[in-house]
């Protein structure tokens, strides 16, 4: 019997791209999700890993996508919920509009891939099937900037709380909470200074913690309904 594949949600850029890469590295049959066509999703196509493209900005584009990952595979090992908008506030007239999509792609999206897909993490044959939430470290403190972001985050947190209970024993649920792990293109010196000040660690690790941090997740059989942030000890600054 073939492996169940592994679903990551915004998989095509940054740290969606690197643990669909690592996993595809570990043996893992891989799917994940793409907003818009880009050069790197032919890259991943050609190492095997599946892409979908997904417009979680309405209930309908969730719908679709559940639809076509069902005519897809008829199993997961595991889904990583790393879609993500990182849309700044508006007092605007478009205010409204930013808050609904950005609850759409943190809880709305999740929490109906979670409902629709119970069945394919069940349908697998290893002993072990998860979800993985990525929230933020800015779920602890709120945001002058990106309220309705990091609000919408918290309630991806807390959805974790409710799955975990609704699900276990036989699918653990668990999140995993960075603070900034890459620079974009463009950052300068002096914003990489700013931004290493930030954690009592001092640096910008790069994708690979998380990649670790969710192997842990998914190799230990006994934790379910936890954060693990991934912050450098911002907490102690």
């Amino acid at each position: 019997m073939s492996a169940s594949p592994i679903l990551i949600t915004g998989g095509a850029q940054r740290l969606g791209r690197h643990c669909a890469e690592r996993l595809r590295d570990d043996g893992h049959p891989v799917i994940i999700s793409y907003r818009r066509e880009r050069p790197e999703l032919e890259a991943l196509r050609e190492r095997g890993i599946v892409t979908l493209p997904a417009d979680f900005s309405s209930e309908a584009g969730i719908l679709d996508f559940l639809a076509r990952l069902k005519a897809e595979t008829s199993s997961l090992r595991a889904i990583v919920h790393n879609a993500s908008d990182w849309a700044p506030d508006s007092s605007g007239a478009e205010a409204g509009a930013t808050f609904e999509r950005l609850f759409r792609v943190h809880m709305l999206a999740p929490y109906l891939i979670n409902l629709h897909a119970r069945e394919l993490l069940e349908a697998c044959s290893e002993p072990q099937r998860d979800i993985v939430h990525m929230t933020d470290y800015v779920v602890q403190k709120g945001s002058r900037k990106h309220a309705a972001y990091a609000a919408s985050k918290a309630g991806l947190a807390n959805l974790t709380l409710s799955f975990a209970a609704m699900y276990a024993p036989t699918i653990q649920v668990n999140a995993i909470a960075p603070a900034l792990i890459m620079l974009n293109e463009g950052d300068d010196e002096a914003y990489a200074e700013k931004a290493r000040a930030k954690s009592a660690m001092e640096m910008v690790p790069g994708p690979g913690v998380i990649y670790q941090s969710l192997r842990y997740l998914l190799d230990n059989r006994y934790v379910t309904g936890v954060t693990l942030p991934v912050d450098g000890g911002r907490h102690l600054r």
